[in-house]
Parts: C-alpha cells; structure tokens; sequence
C-alpha cells in the first residue's frame, strides 16, 4: 500500500489515553471523515430495501464496502450517543456527558483529540457533540469548526492526515409540510410500523421525514464527489451513520429497534478485499465501538477506558461477525429533556441479542415519555419530539382506534420488559410476565446486572435511587456552545453540501 488512505465515516471498547498518544505514527494512516445524520433509524435507506426512500450515496457506501443489519446507538438521544461515539465508551460512564443538554467533561478523553496529539489534521462542520455546553472544553469535543468541507480539505497540510467530522442537522424536526409529497415520494408505498396508526397524516409525516433523509444522503454525495475529484476516494472509508432513532413516538429516547437501532454502510476502499464488497455483516455491533476503530485504524491503541471494540477485523474479513464476541449489544439513556418534576432522568437499559430484546426500567412510577401535564414549552410528554404523529396520538387518545397506539408511546412501563424477536420483530407484546419466558427472563437478568457492574455503571447497586443524572445541569433552552438544530443553521448546512441542481423529470 502507498500514499495516505482517507477514512470517510458518514454517520445509530477497554485501554490509557496516553498509550494512544504515544504510539508511533505508521508511514501510512487513513483519513477519517466521519459523517452522521440527525435522527435517521434503520431501515430507511434503498440499500436495506426500503421502498420509498431514495439514498444512493449510503447505496454506494454499501455496494462498495460492506452494510451493517445490526448496529446501535449507544443511547437513543443525541448528546449521550455522540459522547458515546467519541470517547469508546457508554454513556453511564460519562457523567454528565450522559444527558441530553449537557456537558462533557474534559478528563474524557475524544478520538479526535488523541489523533491530533498524534499529528492528524482536525475539523468539524456542522452539528458535533451536542446539544449542550461545552463548560471545560475550549471547542467541541468532534473537533474545530470549518464552514464547509471543502474549505476543510483545501486547509490541511498535504503531509499529515487528517479527521473531519461532518454533522448534519437532517432529519431532525420541524419539517416542512408535506414537502415529501412535493418531492414525489408516494404515501401508499410507506410501511408504517405496527406502533403507529395507519392514517393519511402519518404517512404524510414520514414522508416529510423520508424528504430529509435524502438530504442527509446528497450532502454527503457531494462531500465523496469532492475526494473522488481530489483522487482520494480509492483510498478512503466511507461510514454512513445516524446518532438515534426517527423523532417519531416510540422511536427517539427509547430503546426499542425504533429508537436505537441505525443504518451503517462503511467502505474502505482496497482495504476491503474485492470478492468481500458488498456483504452483509449481521453482527450485533455499537456506534460506541467507532472510537477504538479509528484509532486502530491509525495504529493508535485505544485506552483503557474504552468499552467499545474495534470494527476493523470485520471490515477487512480477518474477523468472523458469529461468535460470543458480537452476540449482544447494550443499549442505555438517563435524562432526555427536562420534562418531569424534580428534572428527574427515565433511566432505563436494555439488551440486545439474536433472540430477544431485554429492557429494564429503573423507576417505572415516572412516565418514560415525559410527564403528561403541559410542561414549560414544549408541551405533554416532552420526550416526544412535536410533529403531527404526535398531535395525532394526543388529540386522538380516548379513541379506542388510537388508545393503543398512544399507550405504546406514552403509557407507564414495567420495571422489566422482554420481546421476543422471532414473533414480534417490532417489540409490540411484552413477554416477561408469560412463564413459557420465565427462563429467558432470568438468564438475561443476570447477563445484564453482570454487564452493569463490570461496566461500572452506578446503577448497578443503587438503580433507581441513584440520582446524581438529576442532578446534572441541563442547559436546554439557553445559549450553547454545541449547535442546535435551528432552521436557519439547517438551511445553510443544506446549501453548502447541496449537489448541482440536476434536471427533473415531468410528471
């Protein structure tokens, strides 16, 4: 191999920090661009054969590389799971970093630090680590920020590699209406999940979201147009990714599939041998685990903090995806958005297997979707991002057609729940109290209080009375350091990433 290999990482670990630092850079290290939408759940994208959405840059990625069918987000809400993804680790560990409209804290450290402390070119666009404050940071955590990626690799030094995460703010809420229905895409082809009703507004509304996600997918077509004209796209990874689920009920802040589980496409150029393009990798894998890919990647070792692992063994084949090693994959959240009295968190954790899906609510007496009186501005179950599938539940709750459907979002929870995937891959029927499941329900008890305590998660003794994630400052509302998703930041990321207008067909 020859020349610097580029890293692409479009975007839902344990080893020191100083250790990564103080490897010796190899003679050759990839580029990392790493690139992740906004509230994007899987299995929206062409290439995992959904019928509406188009996205031919996530296609590409896929074709050329290899599609991960099993990756999830560390935590289904966007501060956690992008701390989560930057420091390898989950976000129990983070302290604050583990709630929405947070902070960081600086002694956690960032992939993106320890590459430029080993010589990597750093920058951001867009939304990084956020939303929150950054406190005892001097920038945010993903790195400097550039306006654009161009800019970004017109400035970096023709000796040194270099890592650019690109964060785009699609496709977060609020939507223009019905501007799915003006791109063409068609309502009747939408498959609306067993948790939503099948109305016109629904379908409308995910179509609305659909329209977004294929703005994500042009701006990062763009950004690989802009290596494949530099000559550097043969010799570049390219991972396609999302930080949690749609913001839709059911899905963001909860740890269902809806919620957590996330398209992953990565390509490596010859890195990945020619006969392995195109796979499917089914493997149970964790957006925490990019961290120590990356560093791997640059022959860095992660730190021993880390919980995550390396993907790389994967990408190139050295690496079977059975086995114990990639059975199961954890997934967590604590505060959302200060939504209940007191600023009290949902704390809540599950686990992932081939057969079931295992959740444990720490304090089932708290509504999971925020408490059901009109709270400060954002209204009823705050944790529930406001859009027209939600008015509808609302507005429509006492209709014995839509109780079920608003009992799924909004209800209290057991403190324990268990699905299994084979007869309900929706996780629609709550199973723990069935005794054909008692079994079951007793085995993954005990994997995950194993998995909490050598984890040290702090809820492993004192569970729901823990309240230290209370506690936390939550910064939503107020000035930030971290980008929000404001339209008009929206609109400008848009335009910056947006292909040449191509000419469209007549109806």
């Amino acid at each position: 191999m020859h020349g610097v290999f580029t890293i692409l990482f479009v975007v839902t670990f344990s080893f020191g920090c100083a250790d990564a630092a103080a490897q010796p850079a190899p003679a050759s290290r990839p580029n990392i661009l790493f690139c992740i939408a906004d509230d994007w759940s899987f299995p929206h994208a062409s290439a995992y054969g959904d019928p509406v959405v188009k996205t031919p840059a996530f296609d590409r990625v896929a074709a050329e590389g290899v599609l991960f069918t099993r990756a999830f987000c560390a935590a289904p809400s966007c501060s956690p799971s992008r701390a989560a993804i930057l420091t390898g680790q989950m976000p129990h560990r983070l302290e604050a970093g583990g709630n929405l409209w947070g902070f960081l804290p600086a002694k956690f450290p960032v992939y993106p630090d320890l590459l430029e402390r080993a010589g990597y070119h750093v920058g951001l666009q867009g939304k990084g680590w956020g939303p929150g404050r950054l406190v005892d940071r001097a920038r945010n955590p993903a790195g400097p920020n550039f306006k654009s990626f161009e800019q970004f690799l017109s400035s970096a030094p023709r000796e040194k590699p270099f890592c650019f995460w690109f964060g785009s703010s699609d496709p977060h809420r609020p939507y223009d209406l019905d501007s799915g229905t003006e791109q063409g895409l068609d309502p009747a082809k939408v498959v609306v999940p067993p948790y939503f009703p099948d109305t016109p507004e629904v379908r409308r509304d995910i179509l609305d979201y659909y329209a977004e996600v294929q703005q994500f997918d042009a701006q990062v077509g763009r950004m690989m147009d802009l290596l494949e004209k530099a000559g550097k796209l043969d010799d570049t990874i390219v991972v396609i990714t999302s930080d949690n689920g749609m913001p839709f009920p059911r899905c963001k802040t909860n740890l269902y599939d809806s919620g957590s589980r996330m398209p992953l496409a990565v390509r490596w150029g010859s890195r990945i041998p020619r006969d392995l393009r195109g796979r499917k990798i089914d493997a149970l894998v964790s957006l925490s685990d990019l961290c120590p890919t990356f560093l791997e990647a640059a022959g860095l070792k992660p730190t021993p903090e880390m919980t995550g692992r390396s993907l790389l063994g994967l990408l190139t084949g050295t690496e079977r995806p059975a086995g114990e090693k990639w059975s199961r994959v954890f997934i967590e959240r604590e505060r959302h958005a200060n939504v209940r009295e007191g600023d009290r968190s949902y704390p809540s954790r599950a686990m992932r297997t081939d057969k079931f899906m295992y959740v444990r609510n720490l304090r089932p007496n708290l509504w999971p979707a925020g408490d059901p009186k009109v709270w400060k501005a954002v209204g009823p179950f705050g944790d529930i991002d406001n859009g027209p599938t939600k008015n509808l539940l609302l507005t429509r709750r006492d209709d014995p057609k839509f109780a079920p459907y608003f009992r799924f979002a909004c209800a209290l929870r057991p403190a324990e729940e268990l699905y299994d995937l084979e007869k309900d891959p929706h996780q629609v029927r709550n199973v723990a109290a069935d005794d054909a499941y008692a079994k079951d329900l007793a085995s993954l008890r005990g994997e995950m209080d194993d998995w909490m305590k050598s984890t040290n998660d702090p809820r492993a003794t004192a569970g729901g009375d823990f309240d230290d994630f209370d506690e936390y400052p939550y910064f939503g509302g107020g000035p930030s350091d971290a980008m929000e998703s404001r339209p008009a930041q929206r609109r400008a990321n848009r335009r910056q990433n947006a292909p040449p207008p191509q000419p469209q067909p007549q109806p």
